[in-house]
């Protein structure tokens, strides 16, 4: 199935009080999200949420109240995208082109993509449109640092929007800004930092990963060797950039065998799976090396690799941006050398990890 047949699925996550509803409020009016479903998560056994959402005309509120989107009602989740994708096509439900979820404060967003992903119908008719997280400008730095959930939230977006800046002094807000925005890349550099009293649908509408229909700018800010504080030579920055939640990057000039690359694949995902809370980049491949493949990972869940049409830039270097928690950075290159052909001491090379017969991937 060609990828711009898919329903694109959205993801609206972010630490209670953010302001998520309020947000959504406002943008549900904009045109750029005209015929959208919004399914409204809710913890509790009375959901509230969906009171505070205007109805429109064209869409549909869809509540999930007996649990957790993320995890208690994770079936509920697949049934009712079941059931509203059925109905669309059998002409008995609205017709919709997009659908938005919009989680509790409390869920981690990476079980409500495999729930998509994972699905064998619903993989092949829906894509992801990306992970936008909502930060409350006044507290962020603080709940990152107690809650667990919030910095997960922080880690895995595509686009970071802050909310209830206007609740800063007036003459505070540049400084303040900037420093939130610093503290925010030292957990995710990869993401673009928006204010909700500035956005509209359009800055948040298939927030996902560069593809065949633009975002070349945004493509080339997740792959800025400066902004990620990488030198040529493929040095990580500080890799205690904020406690146990790293980012590193590995850069080769060589194009990469297809075959190769998903072994590598497929070894991260099984030794560090839980780890990666985040993969973004663009591989030149052997066979293509005019057209870059695109990759995204969130910690087991790859996204269907994208072969583009061309390179971004002028640089076609193989880059790819890891940010993990507790990720093993040495492993990770080990293993990305191994199987490309980089020598390395006391390192196991392709053929040995393919053949070893104690591989996880042999029949």
């Amino acid at each position: 199935m060609r990828e711009e047949r898919r329903t694109p699925v959205g993801i609206v996550t972010g630490f209670l009080g953010a302001g998520k509803t309020t947000l959504l409020n406002r943008l549900l009016h904009d045109p750029a999200l005209s015929g959208t479903i919004v399914i409204v998560n809710e913890f509790g056994e009375v959901g509230l949420d969906h009171l505070f959402l205007e109805s429109r005309a064209d869409g549909e509120m869809v509540l999930l109240s007996s649990g957790c989107l993320c995890c208690t009602v994770r079936g509920d989740l697949v049934a009712t995208l079941e059931d509203l994708f059925r109905a669309r096509d059998e002409g008995s439900g609205n017709l919709f082109q997009r659908v938005l979820i919009e989680t509790t404060g409390l869920a981690d967003p990476v079980p409500v993509m495999q729930a998509v992903l994972a699905h064998p119908w619903l993989s092949r008719i829906c894509a992801l449109a990306g992970i936008v997280t909502l930060a409350d400008a006044t507290q962020i730095e603080t709940l990152i640092e107690t809650q667990e959930e919030a910095l997960k939230q922080i880690a895995v977006a595509d686009r970071i929007v802050l909310t209830k800046t206007d609740l800063w002094p007036a003459d505070e807000r540049a400084e303040r800004r900037a420093e939130v925005e610093r503290f925010l890349n030292s957990v995710n550099p990869v993401a673009p930092i928006l204010d909700a009293a500035r956005c509209d649908a359009s800055l948040i509408v298939d927030a996902g990963l560069f593809g065949e229909q633009g975002k070349s700018a945004e493509v080339r800010q997740w792959l800025d060797e400066e902004a990620l504080g990488l030198t040529a030579h493929d040095h990580s920055h500080d890799p205690n950039r904020h406690g146990d939640v790293t980012t590193f990057a590995i850069i080769r000039d060589t194009p990469v065998d297809p075959g190769a690359l998903d072994l590598f694949l497929g070894l991260l995902r099984q030794t560090q799976g839980e780890k990666l809370l985040r993969m973004k980049g663009l591989v030149r491949l052997t066979t293509e090396p005019d057209r870059p493949l695109l990759l995204q990972a969130v910690q087991h869940v790859l996204h269907p690799p994208e072969l583009l049409r061309a390179w971004p830039d002028q640089d076609r270097r193989t880059r790819l941006v890891f940010i993990g928690r507790k990720l093993d950075e040495n492993a990770v290159r080990a293993l990305f050398d191994a199987l490309t052909g980089t020598p390395r001491i006391d390192t196991p090379d392709r053929a040995a990890l393919e053949d070893n017969p104690l591989s996880l991937r042999r029949g």
